[in-house]
C-alpha cells in the first residue's frame, strides 16, 4: 500500500488530484468526485426549490417595498344617482378618473418591508445551506461507493482464498488429517465472504441508483468512479475550529436576521404612535348627467377637477398598536433567545466534530497499522512457503487475514473521509473544496 496516496493532504493537493473536465455520456468514463457533485449541484430539485423560496421571498419584500413608490391608478364608469351624487366610496361618480398615491411617512410598514428583506436575505442563506446539504450527501455516497467497490475485490479475493483452504481441508480430512469440524469450519468461512459480498453488491447498487438520480445520469448507465478517493485536510486546532464554525453558520446568520427582522417589526410598531403621511393626488372628469348643477351655484360647475397634496393620518388612541408592540417586543425577546441556544448548539457542535475528527484519525491509523502488520506477516509466510516450510493453507489463511485487515482499513478511511466533510461543512470550508 503506498501509505502517501492515504495521508491526509491539503486543499491544494486534493483539487489537484480530482479533474474538473465535463463528464462525457459514456458507461466507461470513470465520473470523478467533482464532477459528481458539480452535476449534483446542476440537477438538484432541492436546491431549485431553496432558490425559488428565496425569489420568492425577495418579491414579498417587493411587495411592502411598492408601498413607498408611486401607485397610479386609472378608471372610468357610470352610475345613476338620485339626490347628492357619490358612489359607495364616498367620492363623486365620474366618467373618468386618475389617482395617485405614495407612502412617504409610515413607519410601522417601513418595519414591516425592513422585515421582509432580512427574511430574504435569510433564504437566501438558506440556499447556501441547501448547497451544502447536496455536497455532502453526493461526496458521501461517492466516497462510500468508492469503498464499496474497493472493498469488493478484496473479498472476492478472500472467496477464492477461503475456497482453496476448504478444499485442502477437505482432502486432509478425507486421509485423517483434519477433524470434521475442521471442514464445517472453513464451509462458515467461506458462506461469510459469500454473505459480505451479497451485501456489498447490494450497496453498490443502491449507492450507484443514488448517484445516478442526484447527478441525472440516465438508468442504467454505468457509475465508474475513482477508488482512491482524496482525503480532507481539517489540521485546525479545536479552539480555531469553533471560532470558524460561529464566524461561518449559516444556521446562526439565519437566527441572526430572524432576531433583525423582529426588532425591525418592535420599531416599526412603536412608530405607530406618530402619523402617516402619503402623497395624494386625483383627477377626475364630471358628467353633467348626475344633476351636479342642483348643487352647485350656477356656473360654478367644472368637468375637469384635481386634487394634489398630503394624506396625514394623526393616531389619537389605538389599542390595536399597543397590542401589537407589546407582541412584536416579545417575538424579539423570543428570537434573541434562540440566536444565544444556537450559538452554543453550533460552538457545541463544532467541539465534537472535530474531536469526532480526531478519534477517527486515531483509529483509521490503528486500521492502517494492523494492515501493515498483516501485510508483513503474509510476507513472512510466504518466504515459509517458498523454503518449504509452509503449507498452502498457512498462505491462504494469511491472505484472508490481510483481505479482512484491508476492509477494515477501508471502512475507517471512510468514516473519517465522512467526519472530515462534515466539519469542513461546519467550518465554512467545504465550498471551497469544490467551487
Amino acid at each position: 500500500m503506498n501509505k502517501k496516496a492515504w495521508t491526509a493532504g491539503s486543499l491544494t493537493a486534493i483539487l489537484a488530484l480530482v479533474s474538473v473536465n465535463t463528464v462525457r455520456a459514456q458507461d466507461a468514463d470513470k465520473l470523478t468526485l467533482r464532477q459528481a457533485v458539480t452535476l449534483a449541484l446542476q440537477n438538484s430539485r432541492e436546491l431549485a426549490l431553496a432558490r425559488v423560496q428565496y425569489t420568492v421571498a425577495k418579491n414579498a419584500a417587493g411587495v411592502d417595498r411598492a408601498e413607498f413608490r408611486p401607485n397610479l391608478y386609472t378608471g372610468s364608469g357610470a352610475a345613476y344617482t338620485n339626490g347628492f351624487p357619490a358612489t359607495p366610496s364616498g367620492q363623486a361618480p365620474s366618467v373618468f378618473n386618475l389617482s395617485y398615491t405614495q407612502a412617504l411617512f409610515n413607519l410601522p410598514l417601513r418595519g414591516q418591508l425592513k422585515a421582509a428583506e432580512d427574511r430574504a436575505e435569510s433564504q437566501r442563506l438558506e440556499v447556501e445551506r441547501t448547497r451544502g446539504v447536496v455536497i455532502v450527501r453526493t461526496a458521501s455516497a461517492y466516497l462510500e461507493l468508492a469503498k464499496v467497490r474497493h472493498s469488493l475485490e478484496l473479498l472476492r479475493g478472500e472467496e477464492a482464498s477461503a475456497e482453496k483452504i476448504l478444499g485442502v481441508t477437505r482432502e486432509r480430512a478425507a486421509v485423517g488429517q483434519e477433524l470434521p469440524i475442521e471442514i464445517t469450519r472453513g464451509e462458515l468461512i467461506l458462506a461469510r465472504s459469500r454473505e459480505r459480498i451479497i451485501h456489498l453488491e447490494g450497496r453498490d447498487e443502491i449507492l450507484s441508483q443514488q448517484i445516478r438520480n442526484q447527478t441525472g445520469m440516465a438508468d442504467g448507465t454505468t457509475v465508474a468512479v475513482e477508488t482512491e478517493a482524496p482525503a480532507f485536510a481539517t489540521e485546525d486546532q479545536e479552539r480555531e475550529v469553533v471560532s470558524q464554525a460561529l464566524q461561518s453558520s449559516l444556521l446562526i446568520k439565519e437566527a441572526e436576521f430572524e432576531r433583525t427582522a423582529r426588532e425591525h417589526i418592535w420599531k416599526g410598531e412603536k412608530g405607530g404612535y406618530w402619523p402617516t403621511v402619503s402623497a395624494v393626488m386625483q383627477y377626475q372628469v364630471l358628467a353633467q348627467f348626475n344633476n351636479y348643477n342642483q348643487f352647485f351655484r350656477p356656473g360654478s360647475f367644472q368637468r375637469n377637477n384635481i386634487t394634489v397634496g398630503v394624506d396625514v393620518h394623526i393616531p389619537l388612541f389605538s389599542a390595536k398598536t399597543s397590542a401589537s408592540v407589546r407582541l412584536a417586543k416579545s417575538q424579539l425577546q423570543e428570537s434573541e433567545i434562540a440566536l444565544g441556544t444556537k450559538r452554543q448548539q453550533v460552538s457545541l457542535e463544532a467541539r465534537q466534530k472535530a474531536r469526532n475528527v480526531r478519534e477517527l484519525d486515531a483509529s483509521r491509523e490503528v486500521a492502517r497499522l494492523d494492515l501493515k502488520l498483516a501485510q508483513e506477516s503474509l510476507q513472512l509466510v510466504q518466504a515459509k512457503f517458498d523454503q518449504g516450510r509452509a503449507t498452502l493453507r498457512d498462505i491462504e489463511q494469511a491472505r484472508l487475514d490481510e483481505s479482512d485487515k484491508w476492509v477494515a482499513f477501508l471502512d475507517a478511511d471512510f468514516a473519517r473521509q465522512q467526519g472530515q466533510l462534515t466539519l469542513l461543512e461546519a467550518t465554512g470550508q467545504l465550498a471551497k473544496v469544490f467551487q
